[in-house]
């Protein structure tokens, strides 16, 4: 199988993927300058698969995935996939010493392929060759802990639970001083996690401890099972039905217990209007029907009588 098989891409210009596998070592026309120009391209290939990929991660963890999934350690561990050691171009003490097993030869020599796809084909072919060289590693990415040290995720960990941070003792070293091998202790007495870790620097033995405290609390403490929102927000709205349920066993009495309104009097209401208003009220008088005067009665004693009747003797 080749190179090109592994890659699923065919280069029309079959001369770029040979400068691509030369390094400096070989010939004068090795692989530097597409391994500068690669690197751009895989940057920004990964910034946009993380981008489609994890929607509601904000920046500053697209840039702790992304710097992780391009680091030296996942190129190289990709070119072991793609067998691309077999293929590489080096001088004879390169060859000598082992330079086709070297992480840092194969990561820049990786880089140096995307940049002759980008040249060969364009942006798309070679994001389209590194979509699906990474599609196995973003298939199992952990978004919270990629990228973070054992240090860091144990005290994440425990800060979440609110217990003390781990203690690291340096308990032995061993070898010549130049060579020295570290043992660190790391214990976290709440939970009673006591381990050592073995590391050529006193840093990588702190890692090492670390990570086999993690392990330890882990196993020791399952994370328990987070309870569903939607099942919060169920018993949230139940509060105020429950409240509402109460409210007709109050006996009916209790609304005429408030004192009654003082009304004010209609004549005191009626001169407000009427002083607020300068519009003239209307007010009803009883009609007073027409009485007939009395009849007229003259000296003699005779009663008067109207016009056109004759008088009357008493």
């Amino acid at each position: 199988m080749n190179l090109e098989t592994s890659l699923a891409y065919t280069f029309r210009n079959k001369s770029l993927l040979e400068q691509a596998l030369t390094h400096r070592s070989h010939s004068s026309k090795h692989n530097e300058r597409l391994e500068f120009l690669g690197d751009s391209v895989l940057n920004c290939a990964i910034a946009s698969l993380l981008y489609d990929r994890f929607a509601r991660i904000d920046e500053g963890d697209l840039s702790r995935l992304r710097a992780n999934l391009v680091k030296q350690a996942s190129l190289a561990d990709i070119a072991q996939r793609v067998e691309l050691s077999r293929f590489l171009r080096l001088g004879e003490g390169e060859l000598k010493s082992g330079g086709f097993r070297r992480p840092s030869i194969l990561a820049d020599t990786l880089e140096a392929v995307f940049g002759a796809i980008f040249m060969d084909g364009g942006f798309d072919a070679a994001s389209t060759v590194i979509a699906r060289l990474y599609k196995p590693v973003l298939e199992t990415v952990d978004p919270k802990t990629l990228g973070k040290d054992a240090k860091t995720l144990l005290q994440e960990y425990l800060q979440g639970r609110k217990i003390a941070l781990p203690v690291y003792t340096v308990v032995a070293t061993h070898g010549a001083a130049h060579s020295q091998e570290f043992e660190v202790e790391c214990a976290i007495p709440k939970l009673d996690v006591q381990v050592v870790g073995i590391g050529g620097s006193r840093r990588a033995a702190e890692q090492a401890a670390a990570k086999q405290a993690l392990e330890a609390a882990l196993a020791a403490n399952p994370t328990p099972a987070k309870r569903s929102p939607r099942a919060r927000k169920t018993a949230q709205l139940s509060l105020p039905v429950a409240v509402a349920q109460e409210v007709p066993d109050e006996p009916a009495s209790v609304a005429v217990a408030k004192p009654p309104v003082t009304e004010a009097p209609v004549a005191k209401i009626t001169s407000t209007h009427a002083a607020e208003s300068k519009a003239p009220i209307a007010v009803a008088v009883p009609r007073k029907e027409p009485q007939a005067a009395p009849p007229a009665v003259s000296p003699a004693g005779e009663t008067l009588s109207a016009p056109g009747q004759s008088a009357v003797k008493k």
